[in-house]
């Protein structure tokens, strides 16, 4: 009888650990954007990082919409085995001047589609890869609204706006931040990610790829550390519980 209390701690260590990994999951689960930031001004290469979080169907196309409040004059896909890419422009109200020319229409959306035999299946991931630029000097960052379309017609819309302050949204859109450039050249070309002249840059993108691929690894092991230190503490209350009721007895 006197087990009985260390058992329901036991069970009760054991549903936090259970709940700490559910809770820390669905984090990592959203489409995004990768590298979350960039120079305001510049150019850079950017992948749209989308897992596959059904259980039970395959992902076959993703829509990227870029903003036309912000537009972008320069904006190329890097070919990807197995999906097609089409880039749809639209016309804009106002044009904008890129060094020293008019810029009239715009990339406003990107939509990939797996081909025959390919997909995204459950437990998987993929990263499209989109070089974009000159990004916008009044803008502390990018909305880009995105569309994930399974196997089985389900149609996941990543569009909610986050707000500061306020619990993340279901489906939140990807947002790229602008930061302040700094020892820029005269174009606003960011060093690190530029190569060439619309800085297309697949050792930056490689780079950036292994940062996030580390961030997300460090919070893995720290979500795992959590899980264990709670179910090390419940083993030790358990010890030092059944060590009390033999000294007693």
């Amino acid at each position: 009888m006197r087990s009985l209390p260390a058992r329901r701690l036991a069970a009760v260590a054991l549903t936090a650990a259970a709940s700490v990994v559910a809770l820390a999951g669905p984090a990592f689960a959203h489409v995004t954007v990768n590298p979350g930031s960039a120079a305001q001004g510049g150019y850079t290469a950017v992948d749209f990082r989308v897992p596959n979080e059904s259980d039970t169907a395959s992902t076959v196309k993703l829509e990227v919409n870029l903003p036309l409040d912000h537009p972008l004059a320069s904006v190329r896909t890097l070919p990807l085995p197995g999906w097609t890419a089409n880039v749809e422009k639209s016309k804009l109200d106002k044009p904008i001047k890129v060094h020293g020319s008019d810029v009239t229409e715009a990339v406003s959306k990107i939509t990939w589609t797996a081909d025959a035999g390919t997909k995204i299946a459950p437990g998987q991931f993929q990263e499209f890869r989109v070089s974009l630029g000159p990004l916008p000097t009044d803008a502390v960052g990018m909305e880009f609204k995105a569309l994930q379309t399974y196997d089985n017609g389900d149609v996941v819309r990543w569009i909610d706006e986050s707000q500061d302050g306020q619990p993340e949204p279901a489906h939140p859109a990807p947002v790229l931040k602008l930061t302040k450039a700094a020892g820029g050249d005269d174009h606003g070309v960011t060093a690190s990610p530029a190569a060439g002249a619309h800085g297309d840059s697949s050792d930056h993108a490689a780079a950036s790829g292994d940062t996030k691929s580390s961030d997300s690894t460090a919070r893995t092991l720290g979500v795992v550390g959590i899980v264990v230190g709670v179910i090390g503490t419940a083993v030790g209350v358990l010890g030092l519980r059944r060590k009390s009721s033999g000294s007693a007895s």
